[in-house]
C-alpha cells in the first residue's frame, strides 16, 4: 500500500514564494487524493486477478497510470523545493547543464518557457536520459502523457492550476519565476548523482 510522504519542511517554509494555504491544499487534499486513488485502484486490480474478471481492465490500468504518476510526480515536486538551499546546481550537474544547454541561463530560460507553454494541466520536467547520456526538458500532460521512456526526473514543476491559482491566479509566469527562488538544488543534485553513477 502506497503511503503519503511527509513534507520535509513546515507548511509556511516556502513563503512568500509558495503560500502555506496553497501548500496545505496541494499536499493534504490533492496529493492525498492521488495516493488514496492509487491504493483503491491497486485493490480493484487485486480483486480482478483473484476473480478472473477483467471486464474493467482498461479503466483500471488508465487509473493506475494517472493516479500513480500523480502521486510520484507530487512527491518529486514537494522534495525539489525547500527553504535556505543553494541557488544553483553543484559542479557536476552544472557542467552537464552547460554541456547540454549551452549555459545555466539558457537552461533556465528553456525550462521557464516550456513550463509556461504546458497546455492545460501538466508538468515541466528536467530529466536525465541514460540512453542518450544527456539532460532534456519535457512537458508532461496530465501526469502520464508525453513521457520519454527510460528518463529519470530530476526537477519537476507542477503546472496544474491547483498548484498556483490560490496565490497567483492566472499569472503563471509569476508562479514560475517564484519557483526558481525555492528550488532545492541539494535534492536535484542528489537525484542526478543517483542516476549517473
Amino acid at each position: 500500500m502506497l503511503k503519503m510522504i511527509d513534507l520535509p519542511y513546515p507548511l509556511n517554509a516556502l513563503e512568500p514564494y509558495y503560500s502555506s494555504k496553497t501548500l496545505d491544499l496541494h499536499y493534504n487534499i490533492l496529493y492525498k487524493g492521488y495516493v488514496d486513488n492509487t491504493n483503491k485502484t491497486e485493490e480493484k486490480l487485486k480483486s480482478a486477478r483473484e476473480s478472473g474478471d477483467f471486464s474493467n481492465i482498461k479503466c483500471l490500468e488508465k487509473n493506475l497510470s494517472f493516479f500513480g504518476s500523480g502521486a510520484i510526480l507530487h512527491e518529486l515536486f514537494f522534495f525539489n523545493m525547500g527553504p535556505a538551499v543553494p541557488t544553483e546546481p553543484n559542479l557536476k550537474l552544472m557542467e552537464q547543464i552547460i554541456k547540454d544547454f549551452g549555459s545555466f541561463d539558457k537552461f533556465k530560460s528553456q525550462f521557464t518557457e516550456a513550463s509556461s507553454a504546458v497546455e492545460a494541466s501538466g508538468w515541466c520536467l528536467l530529466v536525465w536520459v541514460p540512453k542518450w547520456n544527456k539532460l532534456e526538458i519535457l512537458q508532461c500532460e496530465k501526469h502520464q502523457n508525453l513521457t520519454l521512456w527510460g528518463c529519470k526526473p530530476l526537477l519537476v514543476l507542477d503546472m496544474w492550476e491547483h498548484s498556483y491559482y490560490l496565490q497567483y491566479e492566472t499569472r503563471r509566469p509569476e508562479y514560475i519565476n517564484a519557483f526558481w527562488n525555492i528550488v532545492n538544488w541539494n535534492e536535484v543534485n542528489k537525484r542526478f548523482e543517483s542516476v549517473t553513477v
